[in-house]
């Protein structure tokens, strides 16, 4: 055997290799399912847009800078690591009388709800924002201030942040929990690879979205000019697509954990969606 592997390596594997290609294989489609949170939170730049031209003064001296306004976003990711931790699971332990916990599948279908919350809002917000400025005469001025409050787009930034969180974290510990301990270091960089990629497909749906809406003469969707464009109409698109993936990530959930055909444990998690119990040390 070992001659035939070092004449052959391409054709002959050892066991281990075939079982880390299939433990591979086997989460593709659910984090391909994921891919669509970071297409939907890569659009950074529309609530940079939104907010210079919304009042953000929070005293008379003071402003908010339009782009710090994705600091809430980190904020509610910090925010949600603490309470999770010390706060949620030893209520959760409290309620249930043993350890528990909230699987990382449940975890990461409701980062993919907050960040479809999310897109409402934001889409909600900008309709709300476009017809205040065109009311004040600001539609060929996309550097009019309007006196509408730039602290409406807090929420959204709020549930974008609690999105990553859910989903992003909880999609590491799935990967770490599904993968052998030999593929820790792709574990640790499948999500990477995965917003690469988001990346990419973000800047063509924007490309493709720019070029489809613009034709004929018309303001494109994403016109530089915000007042002409029609952001909330984006914001209505993302939200439609990341709808359908939340159906591609439940029938991608429930097939990964029928295939299974029972629960996989690790340490202190399981497989299974909802609320589990394990044994802590």
């Amino acid at each position: 055997m070992t001659d035939a592997i070092a004449k052959d390596a391409w054709t002959v594997c050892t066991v281990d290799q075939v079982e880390e290609l299939k433990a591979l294989i086997k989460v593709i489609p659910l984090w391909s399912s994921c891919i669509m949170l970071s297409v939907a939170n890569s659009q950074t730049t529309f609530p940079v847009l939104q907010a210079r031209a919304m009042d953000r003064h929070i005293t008379s001296r003071f402003e908010i800078p339009a782009a710090s306004f994705s600091v809430f976003t980190i904020v509610s990711i910090m925010v949600w690591v603490i309470l999770y931790d010390r706060a949620i699971l030893p209520l959760l332990s409290k309620i249930q009388g043993k350890p528990a916990y909230i699987s990382v599948k449940l975890r990461m279908g409701a980062g993919l709800v907050c960040s479809i919350v999310a897109l409402v809002i934001s889409a909600i917000v900008e309709h709300v924002r476009k017809e205040k400025a065109i009311e004040n005469g600001f539609l060929n001025n996309p550097q009019g201030v309007i006196s509408m409050s730039a602290m409406w787009l807090i929420p959204q930034h709020v549930l974008s942040g609690l999105a990553d969180a859910l989903n992003i974290i909880g999609q590491n510990e799935f990967y770490y929990t599904e993968f052998p301990k030999s593929m820790s270091s792709v574990a640790m960089a499948l999500y990477m690879f995965g917003a690469a990629f988001a990346s990419l497909l973000a800047s063509l749906l924007l490309s493709t979205v720019n070029d489809l809406t613009k034709r004929h003469g018309k303001d494109s969707w994403v016109s530089t000019n915000i007042n002409k464009g029609q952001y909330e109409k984006y914001y209505w698109l993302l939200g439609v697509m990341s709808c359908i993936n939340f159906l591609y990530y439940v029938v991608c959930s429930w097939r990964y954990r029928s295939s299974v055909g029972k629960t996989v444990v690790e340490g202190n998690k399981t497989s299974d969606p909802g609320v589990e119990l394990g044994s802590t040390s």
